[in-house]
């Protein structure tokens, strides 16, 4: 026989609660065997029905679960929430945005921690302090933030953070000691597959990789600082390095002491602005098999090389500084097997070689500056339907050399230091060709030790009587429109 139930006391089945009472017009919601108090809070303010106790709600309507000693919403201890319904601790956890704050000697003073509490949305503080912790991997679409700087030590032993989530932002950290690696690509900071990182304000400090991009995408790595000490190219890697990836932007980033400043393999539609790459074992930037990329107004200064860039296509360069990148086989940018390309605006200022160029196709050379270069510009016979147009050649032991005696590209309406034409009608033009290729560079091409003799009275000679009757500089290599005016 079933028992009968006070005057006005019911009971009901609900799906997110083991039972809800209702008496004299209240009712209770009561939570169930695993009951998230989350959803019960849901539901109960759909049903109207008040919150369980131990369950409010704060003034945003996020929840917050309630417990002894904790104070503004937080519970006590981890191990104390978990212990009450296995949900995080911490005011709004559950709900987008929650911010999580690790600093040592609190009760979340791990970031390997933060990491497994937190969700997708949320927002995980690093305070200041030394965080020496197993290799960091990211999830969840999460914001990583550090305040006073905060150190990941990797101990000269491992990565120290691994990203495959989408929408992962970093900042505001020190990256240091991950330690050289002969086995594998060990970084700072490694993305893979993932979409929509942002990894910007961070330093980084004697590390291997420094940033490392594979198969990722729409991405921003952005005014970071990283700075390394490497001897040897065999025991150092690069700064920011990126391998198939696509639709990247590297703006504002000063990268010194890698192998390469940065690396693009298979890369496309990204784009390098305002970096400043100096001091680097091989190339202040490395560029493979990347088309339609750009890069603008970037410092590549003092590298082993400044720039190589192979084996692409529709790259724009524009307003770029190469300088001082001096060496037996240095130059401001190579250029080889690359095509319908530009160079607009860039300055190359005492390198070895400014434009090194071979086997590169219907490439616009124009606006640019080369100033005191040991060679302004390297063109092989190989390349060919090049036009070069409004460059200032100045100071350059020589302006342009070539291995051929004849030449595929053209040159028209740059200015040169060296032409002692004139000017008749003044407009600006000058009357007589300029033929820029000194006898003695072709002499030099052939016999490099012969180069000890530039400033002799003997070469002086040959490059006067080449001026009158030229008989050996190639035919097709000669500007028809020197300017008389340096150009602005």
């Amino acid at each position: 026989m079933r028992p009968r139930l006070p005057e006005g006391l019911t009971f009901r089945r609900h799906p997110f609660a083991a039972l809800i009472v209702t008496l004299g017009g209240l009712a209770l919601a009561v939570p169930g065997r695993g009951t998230s108090t989350d959803a019960i809070r849901r539901e109960a303010l759909a049903a109207a029905v008040p919150l369980p106790h131990g369950v409010a709600s704060d003034a945003s309507g996020a929840f917050v679960t309630s417990t002894a000693g904790a104070a503004s919403g937080v519970a006590s201890s981890p191990a104390q929430a978990e212990a009450t319904d296995q949900s995080p601790a911490v005011a709004g956890a559950g709900v987008p945005g929650t911010e999580w704050v690790v600093e040592p000697g609190t009760d979340l003073s791990t970031i390997t921690r933060a990491l497994e509490l937190a969700r997708s949305g949320d927002r995980i503080v690093v305070k200041s302090g030394v965080y020496r912790e197993p290799t960091l991997t990211v999830e969840k679409p999460v914001e990583l933030v550090g305040q006073g700087r905060p150190i990941l030590d990797g101990e000269g032993e491992r990565q120290l953070m691994t990203i495959v989530a989408d929408d992962v932002s970093v900042s505001g950290f020190v990256f240091k000691d991950v330690g050289v690696s002969f086995v594998e690509d060990r970084a700072a900071i490694r993305v893979e597959d993932s979409l929509g990182c942002r990894i910007a304000d961070n330093r980084f400090e004697d590390a291997f990789f420094g940033i490392y991009l594979a198969n990722s995408g729409s991405c921003d790595i952005l005014n970071n600082e990283l700075t390394a000490q490497a001897t040897r190219e065999s025991q150092s890697a690069n700064g920011i390095h990126l391998w198939y990836s696509r639709n990247v932007t590297i703006r504002g980033n000063r990268i010194e002491g890698h192998r390469d400043g940065i690396y693009f393999e298979f890369v496309e539609d990204s784009r390098i602005e305002g970096n400043e790459s100096r001091g680097n074992l091989r190339y202040g930037l490395h560029f493979m098999f990347s088309d339609r990329c750009a890069y603008s107004n970037n410092v590549f200064a003092e590298n082993g090389a400044g720039v190589a860039v192979m084996y692409t296509e529709d790259v724009t360069m524009r307003n770029n500084v190469f300088d001082h990148n001096w060496g037996n086989a240095s130059f401001g940018i190579l250029m080889k097997d690359i095509r319908d390309s530009e160079l607009s605006g860039n300055l190359f200022h005492r390198n070895s070689i400014g434009i090194l160029a071979e086997g590169s196709n219907r490439l616009q050379v124009q606006d640019n500056d080369f100033v005191q270069n040991g060679w302004a510009v390297k063109i092989m016979a190989n390349s060919l339907d090049n036009v070069f147009t409004r460059n200032n050649f100045v100071g350059n032991s020589f302006d342009v050399t070539t291995n051929s005696r004849r030449s595929y590209s053209t040159f028209e309406g740059n200015y040169w230091d060296d032409y002692r034409g004139y000017d008749l009608d003044r407009d600006g033009v000058g009357d007589v060709p300029f033929r820029p290729v000194r006898l003695f560079s072709l002499i030099v091409e052939q016999n490099e030790p012969s180069l000890v003799l530039l400033r002799s009275f003997l070469v002086a000679l040959l490059d006067a009587a080449e001026r009158v009757v030229p008989a050996l500089t190639p035919e097709t290599l000669v500007d028809e429109r020197p300017s008389m005016q340096r150009i602005q």
